[in-house]
């Protein structure tokens, strides 16, 4: 049952006769809402927890500062309309490969999730990374779990105004830094650094800056685990794609229970008693604050910060490790030994995934590597369709839009067939030249024989070939009207 639901006293009111006045009761469904206190633990997962955290961010921080052919290695410049990737330019007409990523990103998650559950979630999600960040300022300035609640409990004088204006004030400049980061993304962040140093911000850049960092300092800081049971969409379809075999953290109830208090060296199994003390020190360390006892629910992260404090109890008891750990459901079931748990990996919904995201990540870089870096629009002039010229040829009128991606200059040639004896006729001359990572829109006129020509539409392509790369051609289809 949900947290929100739980010991929630409703009134029953008895029937009574219609003359007799009634008193309505408002009734509240949902329980006011407890701040949770994580108590800080150090382990194994804390430890890969943290590298992910670094990792992400360093990424995150650092990737608009990086260069490559004197521009940001990652830009997406909306105003522009050019999308610079790791030394790629993508342009509006590559959509396709954003559809790519974004299915990339999907059965990827699916993946992972049907093989280790909410990892991502647990690791690397920017609301988990976030939360840790603004957790560990708020541990460095008001103390560990007990001097928080203790601060938050007491009276309202100049010291807790002190910490608290203390926290917030890192917690803002965390914010802000982070905003103004992603807006460098889509805004060259040198020029966008400048830009904010001089006060000449332009008003999107502002917005977006506040935009994104009030959104940092709003779920990090104050909604925290909120985000994850309630808005995030995840945690509620992430069910669909576990089974027996996904590996999950989970209490082993069979070794834990009957759980009870004890000292060390106690014969604690002779009155009856499992593994577990009830120190509850796992529910203290949850960033979720769900007691994972309770067996498997929606709000858990697996982040391991309650397999962290379980371990480090039982090694102050000499128990054996593992009272919560990473296992699968068939095997807390002992259908099969924990130790073939990887041999379990492998299994439909894992191949089905895995397939999908193979064949779509094989085609991107397929498409990638074959990709063109030339691009050609072809339009016809609509306002005379088809003109006699004075040798008695007929000619129609295009206009055709180069876009050349790559870094060098090239210089075209502009050719045409699918009609004998076909005369293109161009306004910049028999060579044309694009810059690098420029455009170029050029005037061509086609003239044909009329015998060639008769009335109605025909089919013709335009070819244009480079002239220092005999890679670089693009062929695009066209209609020659006659008459």
């Amino acid at each position: 049952m949900p947290q929100s639901f739980k010991n929630i006293p409703i009134k029953v009111v008895p029937a009574t006769p219609a003359e007799t006045p009634v008193e309505i009761e408002e009734v509240l469904l949902y329980e006011k809402h407890k701040k949770v206190y994580p108590r800080w633990i150090t382990g194994r997962f804390t430890q890969w927890r943290w590298f992910w955290l670094v990792a992400t961010q360093l990424f995150f921080y650092g990737m608009p500062w990086l260069e490559l052919h004197d521009r940001q290695m990652l830009l997406f410049d909306l105003v522009h309309r050019k999308f610079y990737i790791l030394g790629f330019i993508f342009l509006p007409q590559d959509f396709i490969y954003l559809t790519a990523l974004l299915l990339m990103s999907a059965f990827g998650l699916f993946v992972w999730t049907s093989i280790g559950g909410r990892l991502w979630c647990g690791y690397s999600c920017p609301q988990t990374v976030y939360t840790e960040i603004f957790l560990w300022v708020e541990k460095w300035v008001e103390g560990d779990r007990l001097a928080r609640m203790k601060l938050d409990n007491g009276p309202m004088n100049l010291r807790r105004l002190r910490i608290k204006y203390t926290k917030h004030a890192i917690w803002i400049v965390i914010a802000l830094w982070t905003g103004f980061t992603f807006v460098g993304y889509f805004t060259p962040i040198r020029e966008l650094s400048q830009s904010v140093l001089n006060w000449r911000t332009g008003p999107w850049e502002t917005f977006w800056i506040l935009f994104y960092a009030f959104a940092t300092y709003g779920n990090a800081g104050w909604m925290r685990e909120q985000v994850c049971k309630y808005m995030c969409p995840y945690a509620r379809f992430q069910s669909a794609m576990f089974d027996q075999d996904t590996l999950l953290i989970s209490y082993d109830a069979e070794r834990g229970e009957p759980r009870g208090s004890r000292r060390k060296g106690e014969d604690y199994k002779a009155e009856g008693k499992g593994d577990c003390i009830d120190c509850k020190l796992c529910v203290q360390v949850c960033p979720v604050g769900i007691d994972i006892r309770d067996g498997l629910q929606y709000e858990c992260i697996a982040c391991g910060a309650c397999i962290d404090a379980c371990d480090s109890i039982m090694d102050k008891m000499d128990y054996p490790r593992g009272l919560v750990r990473y296992t699968t459901e068939n095997a807390l079931a002992h259908k099969y030994p924990e130790s073939q748990i990887a041999n379990h990996i492998i299994r439909p919904r894992v191949v089905l995934y895995s397939a999908v995201l193979l064949i779509v990540a094989v085609a991107v870089v397929l498409s990638l590597v074959f990709k063109s870096p030339i691009k050609v629009n072809v339009s016809r002039d609509r306002n005379t369709l088809v003109r006699e010229t004075d040798e008695g040829l007929l000619e129609n009128s295009y206009q055709l839009q180069l876009q050349n991606t790559d870094e060098a200059s090239h210089r075209f040639v502009i050719r045409a067939d699918g009609l004998p004896e076909m005369k293109v006729l161009s306004d910049q001359g028999d060579i044309v030249e694009v810059p690098g990572n420029g455009a170029a829109v050029v005037g061509v006129r086609v003239q044909v024989e009329p015998q060639y020509a008769t009335r109605g539409s025909k089919k013709i392509y335009f070819e244009v070939q480079a002239t220092d790369d005999l890679t670089l051609k693009v062929r695009e289809k066209s209609s020659f009207i006659g008459q």
